[in-house]
């Protein structure tokens, strides 16, 4: 006994000492490829080495209990090692190449590093828990069963970080040093069939947010439960009280919250992403910005009548712009004008004897081009009114998918008209125009300068963009498959956000010409066929051989969850699920099924057709169950209506059945087939086109327009799925000669500047922002190329 006790006093004192040695995660990508040392390997692997040191001690500590969580404990531990030396090799490789990717020495970022950030941060986050489980383990409450579920979340959380690995391998044999984007015409789905499909379940559920800076988990956590929360009020008619309850369980059951994200991600239409996006208006948020904002003395709406505006060209031609009239006809126009101070000719300002502003910022929100105003942008845009002393010009242009591509755009080019033929009214000489964009903002503000610099207008004296899409297209990079494990921007809400204003009335000629739902089933939901990113592998359709379909779900995890159902009524809206019947409740009971909803019903007759059968409760009712596969060689003839799988509900699990093995492991991947065939069942959603046009991907612009571009500022973040956009444009602007400057932020994700009030690190990101801006109002006082400054 006392040996044991001095051991144990030993380990906590060399565990005290390790913890020394290397930091919380999340790692910075900016030295996640450092140089190597004497021995000849970089000193990151000690990082890993530390792990399997770690996980085998805990493994041979637990491998004499007999109990249950002991033995996962123990196998657990032992897998996390085998992903270890699978996963090291890999992101060596990429760690060595990614240098090669960057936009410059003083800027390191792209999407290679990324990925290799990601991998070193789990790595930390594996080790921060084994060494709790090996401080913590001889205590007399010392939880288990907690850890068991902690543990083996980060065993699939590796495992799907080296499936993203392989894909990274692909990414870089498709294209020459120095391009993120591959030099010929590669497909996501030719990507994604060269290795196995990624569980994105476990980058949603315990081990959410790993990757970002401890100032944002909380908070992308909040946002993640509010997200399921309200998934349940928007597809349960109203019934907010059960709503309120069953999101409840996403706060305590991270289980349940990742299954309902992912599906809501693969499921749900743009209609609730732009419901949900919209929260951010709510009554409640829209008093935020006055209350912890800094105070502003101007902030009032100015609505532009759609009449033909005549500008002055450079030239000393006349120019008219026309109001837009595409898609929703002619309308007015609204842009919020915010100041500091009211200044001198400022309209409905009164009298006042500060002298107007030489400068003027022109801003363009973001939002995914579906979503959000300038009222939901104010949290930064007050801070940035004050700290610049100018006023500030947004525009609230009309979103998709009522009003896509190229709405927006024209919209923005005529509030520029406008603005620079009423500068007065707007407190300024307009000495000094820089615009100023954030994600689909950034976007806009880039056309609009191809579409001034096309027409010879006065073009703006430098942009400045946040974390911008700039290649609006489904070629795979780097920074891309980032959206996979994305709490702002998932998968499934970017490709929405992208068909709603890209390509919003593709439309198969099949499924207009023959309403067969036969036929329609046919084209739309092959597993042969993909769906951008995400698809059905062949090993997939029946029950899978390979590991990778069972390990990630353990059967006390399966019975666990059964525990928290709640009998019929979870088996009805309330799943962990979303199915096609729940996404479609709204609408059906009007008799009115929206094109973007199209896609479930055919996702639903699928599964009704090919994978479910039916059977009968004790009330009568009738509920789908998973149609077994009679081919298996370990298939048995149901006995007991226990035997079932109900959708979205794990079978029930035995005490006997745990003993048998081979019938846990066929029943996990059923299972597991049934997660794929529901969460990322390919589409015909998500199968369509987007015109290459420069005004919609800036990247694409000619080359004679884009040396004509003003100076340019980016920035953007290193676990941003549009990183590799923005290194890729400042590139091509760079050989071009542009003047052209960018900075990677650590540890934050894509829209952090809506989060500045919130999160420190997202504070420092906006004040980098209006240096950024200062340097483009005035670059005669600074230096051509701005130091980078990275947190």
């Amino acid at each position: 006994m006392g040996f044991r006790l001095i051991s144990r006093s030993f380990r906590i004192f060399t565990g005290t000492i390790k913890r020394m040695e290397f930091p919380d995660p999340p790692s910075k990508a900016a030295l996640c490829c450092p140089i190597e040392s004497v021995e000849g390997a970089p000193p990151t692997y000690a990082m890993y080495e530390a792990l399997k040191d770690s996980c085998q001690n805990n493994a041979t500590f637990f491998q004499p209990d007999d109990s249950e969580n002991g033995q996962r404990l123990y196998q657990g531990f032992m897998t996390l090692i085998d992903h270890i030396d699978t996963v090291w090799p890999l992101v060596d490789h990429v760690r060595k190449v990614a240098p090669l990717y960057d936009f410059d020495a003083k800027s390191p970022g792209n999407g290679y590093r990324s990925f290799v950030s990601v991998v070193d941060s789990c790595v930390l986050h594996g080790l921060k828990l084994s060494r709790q489980v090996c401080t913590g383990r001889d205590a007399l409450l010392f939880r288990k069963g907690y850890f068991v579920k902690e543990v083996e979340s980060c065993g699939q959380l590796l495992a799907s970080l080296g499936t993203c690995l392989h894909h990274l391998q692909t990414l870089l044999s498709w294209a020459p040093p120095g391009e993120l984007f591959p030099s010929e015409g590669h497909s996501p789905e030719e990507l994604f069939s060269q290795a196995d499909n990624i569980n994105q379940y476990c980058f949603y559920g315990r081990c959410l947010g790993f990757q970002f800076l401890p100032s944002m988990r909380g908070i992308l956590k909040g946002i993640s439960i509010c997200m399921a929360g309200f998934s349940e009020a928007y597809y349960s008619h109203g019934n907010l009280i059960s709503s309120v309850w069953t999101g409840g369980q996403y706060l305590i059951d991270p289980e349940m919250r990742a299954r309902r994200i992912v599906n809501i991600s693969q499921s749900a239409s743009i209609e609730f992403c732009k419901a949900f996006w919209f929260l951010a208006e709510s009554e409640i948020m829209k008093r935020v910005p006055s209350l912890m904002s800094s105070t502003v003395a101007v902030n009032k709406i100015i609505t532009i009548l759609p009449e033909p505006l005549v500008v002055n060209t450079m030239e000393g031609k006349e120019f008219t712009a026309l109001p837009p009239t595409v898609h929703i006809g002619l309308q007015g126009l609204n842009v919020r004008l915010i100041s500091v101070n009211k200044r001198v000719g400022m309209s409905g300002e009164g009298s006042t004897s500060l002298p107007a502003s030489d400068g003027i910022l022109f801003h363009c929100h973001g939002g995914g081009f579906v979503a959000q105003s300038s009222k939901s942008h104010e949290t930064y845009l007050r801070d940035w009114a004050a700290k610049l002393g100018m006023p500030i010009l947004s525009v609230d242009y009309s979103l998709a998918p009522q009003a896509p591509f190229p709405r927006a755009l024209e919209e923005v080019f005529y509030a520029y008209c406008w603005m620079i033929n009423h500068f007065k009214e707007i407190g300024t000489t307009g000495k000094r125009i820089v615009f100023a964009g954030d994600s689909a903002g950034a976007n806009l503000i880039a056309g609009c300068t191809l579409k001034i610099l096309g027409a010879g207008l006065r073009p703006p004296d430098g942009l400045f963009m946040a974390y911008a899409p700039l290649l609006v297209s489904f070629i795979p990079s780097p920074a891309r498959l980032l959206c996979l494990m994305d709490p702002i921007l998932p998968f499934g809400f970017m490709m929405r956000c992208l068909k709603a204003y890209a390509s919003p009335n593709v439309k198969g000629g099949k499924e207009d010409k023959c309403p067969s739902k036969e036929l329609t089933l046919s084209n739309a939901t092959s597993p042969i066929e993909g769906n951008g990113f995400l698809k059905v592998s062949p090993s997939q359709e029946g029950i899978s051989e390979g590991p990778s379909s069972f390990e990630e779900v353990s059967p006390s995890d399966l019975a666990e969850l059964q525990a928290h159902k709640s009998g019929s009524e979870r088996r009805k809206s309330s799943d962990t699920t979303i199915s096609a019947a729940s996404l479609q409740s709204e609408h059906t009971a009007t008799g009115i099924t929206p094109a973007e909803d199209k896609s479930q019903q055919y996702v639903s007759d699928f599964l009704e057709r090919y994978v479910f059968d039916s059977d009968t409760d004790s009330e009568g009712r009738r509920f789908p169950i998973v149609k077994p596969n009679k081919q298996d060689p370990s298939y048995r003839e149901p006995v007991s209506e226990n035997s079932s799988t109900l959708i979205g509900e794990p079978p029930l699990i035995q005490d006997s059945e745990l003993k048998d093995k081979k019938r846990i492991k066929n029943r996990l991947a059923v299972r597991t087939n049934l997660d794929s065939l529901i969460a990322r069942s390919p589409s015909d959603e998500f199968i369509f086109s987007v015109p290459k046009d420069p005004l919609l991907s800036p990247y694409w612009a000619d080359e004679e327009l884009l040396r004509k571009f003003p100076p340019v500022r980016i920035l953007t973040v290193h676990l941003d799925p549009c990183l590799d956009d923005c290194v890729m444009f400042a590139k091509k602007l760079k050989v071009l000669g542009n003047e052209v400057g960018i900075d990677v932020l650590e540890g934050l994700p894509h829209g952090f500047l809506n989060f500045s009030l919130m999160a420190k690190e997202a504070n420092e990101g906006s004040k980098l922002c209006i240096e950024r801006i200062k340097q483009l109002l005035d670059l005669e006082n600074h230096a051509t190329t701005p130091e980078n400054n990275h947190l």
